[in-house]
């Protein structure tokens, strides 16, 4: 009964209920004292009269660029480097004297395309002509010359023993822990930038020298201070201390630029022929059966210092005309390299290098070379002339 007579009531329309909740809260708001009591400022959006916001003033202000890093597309102005030499991957295990005889990759620099101002030729970078066309790249006398003189301007006055020793001191282990390692692929161009770097915070770097190039220990001090203009102030196994020179100025230091990537090896002469020269095939088969049955001379540690290996096998040449070498353990381009050397400074001619064996053979008229290439495992500079004074001393490659 009661729900009947309520249904029958006649209900407001909808529009009037809003209309009156509307002023309601309008006539609420209005009346609400609490704005005079907080300082309450609403948001632009919330505020009643939303039209007399102030406007931006950073509007008409020029916006900044958004941040785009740097993209290979972009064109980048070649890079120019004064120095005097051909650019190489490898200054110690590339020879300019060596020719290749063609190419395993189409031609392309390691440096990037279009960041350097000289031409790949394959093998090297020549500073003479960009635009050099050949494999092996020939190198201008003038270059050596230039060199020359400008090392001599940079290294001043020769340093007494006592800065000598100084300096030495500051680069021992128990001093500092900056050192450069010298590795497998030698003297590399991107080395050169390290060698600045550290010689931006010392007048003297340590670097430590193991694997392949040490077996030409020579050729490795001659290369550090042909291409970085400094100076070996002391030497002891595969470790040398390299002095910047007197007159070497850090804001000055010489234009280097990177290599991105390592550029793909030349093809080369085989080191292994079918047969050895002067020898029959029914010979060169013999030959390399019974090296490989001759007492190991030595084995080679990876990544060990194999300075005295040369003097090893020119005195075993004296009692057998065929040495083996174990290279157990080594990467084959390791001991290819390595027999590579073994024929250039002993000389021998090589045999074989299977089952990670280095064999050589010494020849028919083997007589031992008077070239005085011995190299001491460590060297003085102990004299005040500034003279160095070279002395043969045991193998002290174990304590490196």
């Amino acid at each position: 009964m009661i729900l009947t007579r309520l249904s029958r009531q006649k209900q407001p329309p909808l529009a009037i209920t809003a209309t009156l909740l509307t002023r309601h809260l309008s006539t609420s708001a209005s009346s609400s004292k609490l704005r005079d009591h907080y300082s309450f400022q609403p948001p632009p959006s919330l505020s009643p009269n939303p039209q007399n916001t102030t406007p931006n003033p950073n509007l008409n202000k020029k916006q900044k660029p958004k941040y785009r890093p740097a993209s290979s597309l972009d064109r980048i102005k070649p890079t120019h480097s004064d120095l005097a030499f051909d650019f190489r991957f490898s200054y110690t295990e590339s020879s300019p004297t060596v020719r290749p005889i063609g190419l395993r990759e189409p031609k392309y620099s390691p440096f990037g395309p279009g960041r350097l101002d000289r031409e790949w030729t394959g093998v090297c970078a020549p500073a003479v002509d960009p635009k050099v066309k050949s494999v092996d790249g020939s190198e201008d006398p003038k270059l050596e010359e230039k060199r020359r003189l400008l090392r001599e301007r940079i290294q001043g006055t020769p340093l007494i023993e006592a800065e000598r020793k100084i300096l030495v001191g500051k680069c021992q282990r128990n001093k500092t822990k900056r050192q450069i390692n010298l590795g497998r692929d030698g003297l590399t161009h991107n080395m050169l930038n390290d060698i600045h770097n550290h010689w931006t915070y010392a007048e003297a770097v340590r670097i430590k020298c193991l694997g392949v190039p040490t077996v030409d220990m020579k050729n490795v001090c001659t290369q550090l201070e042909d291409k970085t203009f400094g100076k070996i102030i002391q030497r002891h196994g595969g470790t040398l201390i390299l002095y910047r020179g007197r007159n070497y100025n850090r804001k000055k230091r010489p234009v280097i630029p990177l290599m991105l990537w390592k550029p793909h090896e030349p093809v080369y002469p085989r080191l292994i022929k079918t047969t050895i020269d002067g020898l029959s095939i029914e010979e060169t088969k013999e030959m390399r059966k019974r090296g490989l049955a001759v007492p190991v001379l030595t084995k080679l540690a990876k990544n060990g210092y194999y300075g005295s290996l040369v003097p090893m096998v020119r005195d075993a040449f004296l009692v057998s005309e065929l040495v083996r070498i174990d290279c157990t353990g080594l990467e084959r381009s390791d001991y290819k390299k390595i027999g590579c050397k073994l024929r250039d400074l002993v000389p021998c001619i090589l045999v074989t290098f299977d089952k990670e064996q280095v064999v050589v053979w010494r020849g028919r008229d083997y007589k031992p070379p008077d070239d005085g290439h011995f190299f001491s495992n460590r060297e003085f500079f102990d004299e005040p002339s500034g003279d160095v004074e070279r002395c043969d001393s045991s193998d002290e490659s174990n304590d490196q």
